[in-house]
């Protein structure tokens, strides 16, 4: 599939509306269709699917390949006769407004899904559970590692809760076999643990059968999803307990380096990430075949693919584990083009986005353009007073500064303040560099203000990226609904009030509906391909 000029939005599917406290594959998602047909949009970003943990993060999941199970509509399943109906009742410290509270959606829903599944194997239908038995089939390649690391690690984590060990980390408290991943002892968690293991795939199955469907009314309405995943997977994995030869590990399962970012402009100890590295000599041996599964599962619940933190496939920034900062790690050279070459073999030419942010080298523009992949532009990062006063308006995040269309604009990205609260805070003198461009005259402060208060400013932006020769403008829906920083998604380097933004169940007006198809139309997106 070829690149060409779409629009879209960007929305987790944690921030819809709904009453069981957390957006899910239920009505709302279909309402959220519905409206960017209306929209004349044809692209949904979302973040990462991947069952997530500690700080509630996407991009640190307990599997790349599994869903999360939050996500997963109750009333739906209710529909299909998959769970009981006083299932679907929410309990009154779930609240249907507001943001996510994903301890207490935790707390309430993972034993509702539990028990809806032990009910769906004692109670479904021959087809359905035909359906089941083929997606076990079908995803067995992860699925049965998946779910026994998951029924190990809940045992394990709530004895490391009564005994209070340092860690539960599974290279630390399991028994040493089972943390090694010995076959021998994983075959005999399985025989003994069979129940659990089973209600934990099929509760898999929920959510990868309401996702399919959920994907399938998008495509029908001409919307593509945009999945995303993360370069690296978290420590406290499935990824790395059942792949541990793949990983810079130790003899005992600890991490040997670990991933983040050298000291720059806006952190003079770098940012130390914690993330397992990959051992690509031994990636590479196996044809990158992990790589490619991996790959293959996004595209099975996505059209499109956004791939985090790029650049690390040319070069990586590599930190010893026990380290307290990220000053002492060092460059080391990724897979480059050969990664991309095997998935090419494997699953053909796909479409797929760089997350080419931060400080981009000309060889990690030269992979990114090798393999033909657009990479990213920010218009919130385009705007630097000290450049503008040295060179003028020439940053390479303006519009008028693209050399090629090949590149995908948003407003701003999950780890920005909304666009609405961006401009709140900016000094006189930087908003005056912003409003001026995007304005196109002279403006006295005053009046910069009063635009950012209207929410003209915002909304100029907004037309500035759909007007752009980006080959796709996608617009985070904070940022068309004029909500400030309280609807930020992600403060990074922070934990604790981030991934919970929601939707009001009023937010979907046709007012705004009307405003993006206009946009779409006066500047070209979304038209029939030729």
């Amino acid at each position: 599939m070829d690149f060409y000029r779409r629009s879209g939005v960007l929305l987790h599917p944690t921030s819809l509306p709904g009453r069981g406290g957390i957006g899910t594959l239920g009505k709302s998602a279909y309402d959220f269709v519905d409206w960017l047909k209306d929209a004349g949009q044809t692209l949904w970003q979302v973040l990462p699917f991947g069952p997530t943990g500690y700080g509630d993060s996407p991009y640190a999941s307990f599997s790349t390949f599994a869903g999360n199970p939050l996500l997963i509509d109750l009333d739906l399943l209710f529909e299909r006769g998959w769970c009981k109906k006083s299932d679907v009742v929410p309990p009154d410290y779930i609240k249907a407004d507001g943001n996510v509270d994903f301890g207490a959606v935790v707390w309430w829903k993972m034993p509702v899904l539990k028990n809806a599944a032990q009910y769906f194997l004692e109670t479904a239908s021959a087809d359905d559970l035909a359906l089941y038995k083929r997606f076990c089939k079908d995803k067995k390649s992860w699925l049965d590692m998946f779910a026994t690391f998951m029924s190990i690690k809940s045992y394990y984590d709530k004895k490391a809760e009564d005994e209070k060990p340092a860690s539960s980390l599974w290279n630390v408290y399991w028994p040493a076999a089972l943390s090694r991943c010995e076959s021998d002892a994983v075959r005999d968690w399985q025989k003994s643990h069979k129940d659990e293991i089973e209600t934990l795939k099929v509760i898999q199955f929920f959510f990868d059968f309401q996702w399919q469907a959920l994907k399938k009314a998008a495509n029908d309405n001409g919307i593509l999803l945009i999945g995303d995943i993360p370069i690296f997977v978290a420590p406290d994995s499935a990824d790395v307990w059942g792949n541990q030869s793949l990983f810079q590990l130790k003899t005992d399962g600890s991490l040997s380096c670990v991933a983040g970012v050298p000291p720059d402009y806006f952190s003079a100890d770098g940012q130390l990430w914690g993330n397992p590295l990959y051992d690509w000599d031994e990636m590479r041996a196996t044809n990158y075949d992990w790589w490619i599964r991996r790959i293959k599962r996004v595209f099975e619940l996505t059209d499109v693919l956004r791939i985090d933190h790029f650049r690390g496939f040319e070069a990586y920034w590599s930190v010893s584990a026990g380290e307290k900062t990220a000053i002492n790690g060092k460059w080391e050279k990724g897979p480059g083009q050969s990664l991309f070459k095997a998935v090419r073999q494997r699953l053909g030419n796909l479409p797929i986005i760089a997350e080419d942010l931060g400080v981009i080298t000309d060889e990690v523009r030269a992979l990114r353009d090798d393999c033909g992949f657009p990479g990213m532009k920010v218009l919130q990062f385009a705007f630097s007073t000290d450049e503008a006063e040295q060179n003028g308006m020439t940053n390479c995040f303006l519009p008028h500064t693209f050399t090629s269309q090949n590149c995908v604009m948003y407003t701003g990205t999950h780890d920005n303040d909304t666009l609405q609260g961006w401009l709140e805070k900016l000094d006189d003198k930087q908003l005056l560099l912003v409003a001026q461009y995007i304005e196109g005259s002279a403006l006295s402060v005053e009046k910069c203000r009063s635009l950012v208060k209207s929410g003209a400013l915002r909304s100029d932006m907004i037309k500035t990226v759909f007007s752009s020769t980006a080959v796709y403008a996608i617009i985070p829906m904070q940022d068309i609904l004029g909500v400030d920083n309280e609807g930020r998604m992600n403060t990074p380097s922070t934990t604790g009030a981030n991934w919970a933004w929601r939707m009001k169940k009023t937010s979907l007006k046709k007012s705004l509906a009307e405003n993006l198809r206009f946009l779409s139309g006066m500047y070209g997106r979304n038209l029939p391909e030729n």
